[in-house]
C-alpha cells in the first residue's frame, strides 16, 4: 500500500512540476537506475496471455502502440462495472485510432474462460484488435500487476473473493508506465484521456484522432 501511495505522490508531483506556461509532459513512473551514466527506466516485462478470440497476446501485440491496462473479473460485485463503463468511453474515443489499444487482465482464471471473456466483450460492444480481454497462468497475471503499479490477488474476505485495483494504467510504446487514474471515477477518466492525448502527441508527433 505504501508503495502505491508513493507512486501516486510521484505522479501528482510530476504533473505539478509541468504546470504553468510550459507544455505538460507525462513522467515515466517507477524507480529508475543509473548505469554508467545512463538512466534506466523500469519497463513492463515480457508476457503471454490468451484473449477472448483465443489469440495469443504478447508484448509484440502492442508494438508501436500505447495501451491502457486494467485488472478485473466478470462477476465482480463492486468496482469492475464502473471501471468497464469508463473503459468503454476510452474505447469509443480511440476505436478508430490504431495507435491506441486496451488490455484487460482477468484475475479470475477459473471462471473467466476464453468463452466467458468473449461473451463479456460482446455484451460491452467491444472487440479486438482494439480491446484484448485476457486470461492465462494465475501467477503470471498476479505477478505482472506489480509492474503496472496495480493490485491483483485472491482474498476470500474481499467481495467476490479478490482484491484488485480499479486503476486504468497508461503504458507507452517503450513499455513505460506513464499515467494512471481511478477507473471508477468518470471525472478522473476524462483527465486520463487527456493524458492519452498528450502521450499520442509525444510519441507519434501528431494529435489524437477526433
Amino acid at each position: 500500500m505504501i508503495k502505491h501511495i508513493f507512486w501516486m505522490f510521484l505522479l501528482v508531483a510530476g504533473l505539478a512540476a509541468c504546470g504553468g506556461e510550459e507544455k505538460r509532459t507525462l513522467p515515466i513512473l517507477g524507480e529508475r537506475d543509473v548505469v554508467n551514466g545512463d538512466t534506466i527506466y523500469p519497463t513492463v516485462p515480457d508476457f503471454a496471455f490468451i484473449n477472448q478470440d483465443s489469440q495469443l497476446v504478447t508484448n509484440a501485440t502492442f508494438a508501436g502502440k500505447i495501451y491502457v491496462v486494467d485488472f478485473f473479473f466478470i462477476h465482480c460485485p463492486t468496482i469492475c462495472p464502473k471501471v468497464k463503463a469508463n473503459g468503454v468511453r476510452i474505447y469509443e474515443k480511440y476505436k478508430n485510432d490504431p495507435r491506441v489499444a486496451i488490455l484487460s487482465h482477468s484475475i479470475d482464471v477459473r471462471n473467466d474462460t476464453v468463452a466467458a471473456l468473449k461473451r463479456h466483450a460482446d455484451k460491452l460492444g467491444v472487440g479486438t484488435p482494439q480491446w484484448h480481454m485476457v486470461t492465462g497462468e494465475e501467477d503470471a497475471i498476479y505477478g505482472i500487476a506489480d509492474n503496472y503499479f496495480s493490485v491483483a490477488t485472491k482474498n476470500p474476505e474481499a467481495p467476490g473473493g479478490f482484491d484488485h485495483s480499479g486503476r486504468l494504467i497508461l503504458v507507452d510504446k517503450n513499455r513505460h508506465v506513464r499515467s494512471f487514474c481511478d477507473g471508477t471515477d468518470a471525472e478522473e477518466t476524462s483527465r486520463f484521456m487527456k493524458d492519452i492525448d498528450l502521450l499520442i502527441e509525444e510519441q507519434f508527433g501528431a494529435k489524437a484522432s477526433k
